[in-house]
């Protein structure tokens, strides 16, 4: 009896399971998830796990970073600096975007030992140039490269420029991997890009990511210059502490940027990272490898830092872009010459569109004086273009052979208004002295307006430029300070900037 009750249970188990396993099947294949291909009725049914979508049956392959990676990572160095000590480091505001100022510079304070800091850079000639960020390397007394093998070498410093946050050293070897460049005006955004570098203190480390924005401004290179140059790619490639110099990649593997800044509330990654657009770092480490200065073209003028209101757009007719309005013109200008006017709104370069300041920025960055570009812009409702021949800060074309940076402060034009009421034909105000500048070492302040260069009147910050530029060795500055009657010399030597 208990045999066949045994059987019994058996049998009625195996025929619930096979029903329900009968039940399944036809059920399973009802609920397919279904969607319309093109414009067209037909229907493709997709099972709702994607089976045979995403690469899982080899029918479509996901993205593929090996190739890029193994031929940037060779190209990839470790640069590590000493950083001599500092005791007059002037305080600098915080920022919510952290550009790992603080592993070079630190924190405002007085400092009596050598520090040490870290970052990235890539190698862009067989011949051992490097390109990296100013910030890495900036008032380091030793450069050391360490290679992705392990050697390690005593770098050179090239020369530099605080406006871009560029640098370029270089190391005694030859044979080397490099990187090659790519085009950042073909860059996309949604496309895959590559952060190589390393971060933490860890080996080379590859993130991928892909570019979230073009045409970034940060206002961060304004910590280390008084004439900031930002056009960033932003992207969420994972960067870090330690990043900083490091190429961003397409998947080719081609050098679309060097990687700079994050926006971080804690000074880690928090999902978006700067690059400096590989084409204005073409045009920057060209100029310092040949010149040891860039040479900067100037469209000659000042222009709105706020996007255009709706009223001037509708008012010039202006549908593709919202323009960069032209607030002032510089006499003997380029812009000037090409006869761009005060109100003018910028809407194209070569044809490319200028939706902010920054594409304006961006686009003049990889010029040089005296080439030619066509500008775009509205006026009273029409559209009209001039062709325009760049010029430098000194209102030529000429090869300039001394960066305004090394100068160590912000020079200001006095408006002429300003300069009749001081009593003075024109001056420059001095603003923002720096650590190791031409006045860090003379006692002078910020609000000091320059009269008088090396017996030379001074009326613009262009004629200081010129004077200290074909200067040598010690010169006499006559100055005053508004408030206070007489004239305040002092003796700066050009020599230790040049």
């Amino acid at each position: 009896m208990k045999f066949k009750q045994i059987v019994t249970v058996v049998l009625i188990s195996a025929a619930t399971t096979v029903a329900t396993l009968w039940g399944y099947q036809q059920l399973s294949n009802q609920k397919i998830y279904k969607y319309s291909v093109g414009n067209s009725d037909s229907v493709q049914a997709i099972p709702a796990n994607y089976v045979g979508m995403a690469g899982d049956d080899n029918s479509v392959n996901y993205p593929d970073f090996s190739a890029a990676s193994a031929s940037v990572i060779p190209a990839t160095v470790h640069i590590k600096t000493v950083v001599k000590a500092q005791t007059n480091n002037l305080p600098r505001q915080s920022s919510p975007f952290d550009d790992f100022f603080e592993d070079f510079f630190g924190p405002s304070m007085p400092r009596s030992m050598p520090r040490t800091g870290s970052g990235s850079g890539a190698i862009i000639s067989d011949d051992g140039y490097i390109v990296t960020n100013n910030h890495v390397i900036a008032g380091a007394e030793e450069i050391t490269v360490t290679l992705h093998n392990k050697k390690s070498f005593k770098a050179k410093l090239i020369a530099s420029d605080p406006s871009t946050d560029i640098a370029v050293i270089r190391i005694d070897a030859k044979g080397l991997p490099f990187i090659v460049y790519g085009n950042s005006d073909l860059v996309k955004v949604g496309q895959w890009v590559l952060a190589v570098g390393y971060p933490l203190s860890l080996q080379t480390t590859v993130t991928a990511g892909i570019v979230s924005a073009k045409g970034r401004t940060l206002d961060i290179n304004s910590r280390q210059s008084s004439s900031p140059i930002e056009s960033f790619i932003q992207t969420d490639a994972a960067v870090n502490p330690g990043n900083s110099g490091g190429p961003l990649v397409n998947i080719k593997g081609e050098l679309v940027g060097i990687n700079s800044a994050i926006a971080s509330p804690t000074g880690s990654y928090a999902g978006y990272s700067f690059t400096i657009p590989v084409n204005i770092v073409k045009k920057i480490v060209n100029d310092l490898i040949k010149y040891g200065t860039v040479q900067r073209a100037y469209l000659g003028i000042s222009y709105a830092k706020e996007n255009l209101p709706e009223e001037i757009k509708l008012k010039e007719g202006l549908k593709d872009g919202e323009g960069v309005q032209v607030q002032e013109v510089q006499e003997n200008s380029a812009a000037k010459a090409a006869g761009i006017k005060k109100g003018d709104i910028i809407t194209k370069i070569d044809q490319t569109p200028i939706t902010s300041n920054a594409d304006l920025v961006g686009a003049l960055a990889s010029k040089t004086p005296g080439d030619k570009i066509v500008v775009s812009y509205a006026r009273e409702g029409k559209e009209l273009t001039s062709t325009v021949t760049l010029k430098n800060l000194t209102g030529g074309t000429d090869i300039v052979k001394f960066s305004p940076d090394r100068i160590g402060a912000e020079l200001i034009t006095i408006p002429s208004e300003n300069a009749k009421e001081l009593g003075i034909n024109g001056g420059v105000e001095l603003r923002a002295i720096k650590p190791n500048g031409l006045f860090s070492k003379v006692r002078v302040q910020e609000g000091y307006v320059i009269v008088k260069a090396d017996n030379k009147e001074i009326k613009t910050k262009e004629d200081f430029i010129k004077v200290i530029e074909n200067a040598k060795g010690s010169i006499k500055i006559e100055g005053i300070y508004p408030g206070y009657a007489g004239v305040y010399p002092i003796d700066v030597n050009v020599d230790a900037i040049k």
